[in-house]
């Protein structure tokens, strides 16, 4: 155990600001977290196990390694994570090693190569028409990629590029929804006053 702390240190300080590394101690599954580096799912040392780690503790079959499947932190940040679990001599399942990728970074880069390569951009700029309701996804996809065409994340804008995306949400519609002022405050990391304000 004692080593795979050092490994869980060494990766995340590896990765500084994007990748959350959790060393869970399963043999204590109420206090399973034990080591947490760049911490950007708001959990503490001491917590308890994810539904993952009660899964390898109730099965000893369960697989070894979980690689790169879709995550998403508290805030609705999209992720990628991976799972390793540790075994002791016996066999028995111990600790995980978990990585938390956000992926939500990558967006300004993801958007910039999709238009590198788009073809067919006659129709670029034509509004859209939404027949369905807002729901929370459409609200979170909506405030990435406007955020990415600035070349910055939600949380990164400045308070000017803020206001001005809140603004283009509520005349888009989108606080139709009860819960969106609240998911937009969350994607922006102010508050839901804030956002109320932005719409004046």
């Amino acid at each position: 155990m004692r080593e795979a702390e050092r490994i869980a240190v060494a990766l995340g300080r590896m990765f500084p600001g994007l990748c959350e590394v959790v060393l869970h101690d399963l043999r204590d599954p109420r206090h399973a977290v034990r080591v947490i580096e760049n911490n950007l799912s708001g959990r503490r040392v001491g917590d308890s196990a994810t539904e993952l780690g009660l899964a390898r503790i109730a099965d000893p079959d369960y697989p070894s390694v979980l690689q790169n499947y879709p995550n998403r932190f508290p805030d609705g940040r999209p992720a990628k994570s991976t799972s390793i679990g540790i075994r002791n001599a016996r066999g028995d399942y111990i600790a995980a090693l978990c990585l938390n990728l956000d992926v939500s970074v990558l967006s300004p880069v993801t958007l910039t190569l999709a238009n590198l390569v788009a073809t067919g951009t006659e129709h670029r700029g034509a509004p859209l028409e939404h027949l369905g309701d807002r729901n929370a996804r459409e609200l979170r996809e909506a405030v990435e990629t406007r955020a990415a065409e600035r070349a910055a994340t939600p949380r990164s804008l400045s308070r000017a590029d803020k206001r001005e995306l809140v603004r283009q949400l509520h005349g888009d519609g989108f606080f139709a929804s009860r819960d969106a002022a609240q998911t937009i405050a969350d994607l922006l990391g102010v508050s839901r006053a804030t956002v109320y304000n932005y719409t004046k």
